[in-house]
């Protein structure tokens, strides 16, 4: 796919991108821009190259080729104190959560302000606690991740990947495994920390619902093409565009059955 015009003040520029693993390439070539403060979403079918694709973008996968710019600086090129500082301005809550089951909550948001900051016990336990009072769950800051549900589980690891106060917060299929009511809280807490912190969201998922929910702009990639076959407004996509595939995704329709 050739890579759209860059818009202006991107915090997030993705040129020339092409991934994959060992001899199998998922992505190829792939270009496109996220801009501040929207909600991004990433979507397509299973092995579209989805998850893939966020890996490279916090820099967890290096890339066959192409370049990863977080707001301004290229994070698959740098190293050493340069490559923390854009690490700082990122979070990430990954598909599963990922939270340490022998800590409680706040034990877990304090971690990324222990290994990045200078700020003592107290202030960062006054952190934690704030970061988890903005997502619901100041009452069970002490509660152990086994002792909460799967909802709050997210929700808490939403709150850690908020520790730093970072520009951009990554969530990896934050609604997987809830059930329609959980995942319709989460996209409204979506919705309300991308309006009152002012943060870019970057959101990978398939959930319908939640894509036509939070998305202000999406992604749809196509493993048969490795790359993306459409971007805009999901609305628009489902109802417009000129790709029948891209439609009957939106509309979530069956494949035609041969005669």
């Amino acid at each position: 796919m050739t890579t759209p015009a860059p818009i202006a003040d991107p915090i997030i520029s993705v040129r020339g991108l092409t991934a994959g693993y060992g001899d199998v390439v998922l992505l190829e070539n792939v270009g496109f821009d996220v801009r501040r403060g929207e909600v991004f979403v990433i979507l397509g079918g299973s092995g579209s190259g989805k998850s893939t694709l966020l890996k490279h973008m916090i820099g967890l996968l290096p890339p066959q080729s192409g370049s990863v710019a977080i707001d301004g600086d290229d994070i698959i090129a740098a190293e050493g104190d340069a490559r923390r500082a854009i690490l700082r301005k990122i979070g990430v809550m990954y598909q599963s959560g990922a939270l340490f089951g022998s800590m409680t909550l706040a034990e877990n948001v304090r971690l990324p302000l222990e290994e990045y900051t200078d700020l003592t016990s107290d202030e960062i336990e006054l952190i934690a606690r704030m970061k988890l009072s903005l997502v619901g769950l100041g009452a069970f800051t002490g509660h152990l991740p086994a002792e909460i549900s799967g909802g709050m589980q997210k929700r808490a690891a939403i709150a850690r990947a908020m520790a730093l106060d970072p520009m951009i917060l990554f969530l990896d299929e934050p609604s997987a495994g809830l059930d329609p009511i959980t995942s319709a809280e989460l996209d409204a807490l979506i919705k309300r920390l991308a309006r009152n912190l002012d943060v870019t969201f970057v959101v990978v998922t398939h959930e319908l619902p939640s894509i036509f929910s939070i998305a202000d702009r999406v992604i749809m990639l196509d493993p048969r093409k490795k790359g993306i076959v459409a971007e805009g407004d999901p609305r628009k996509l489902r109802d417009e565009s000129d790709d029948p595939w891209v439609r009957q995704f939106f509309n979530r329709e069956a494949e035609p059955v041969a005669a």
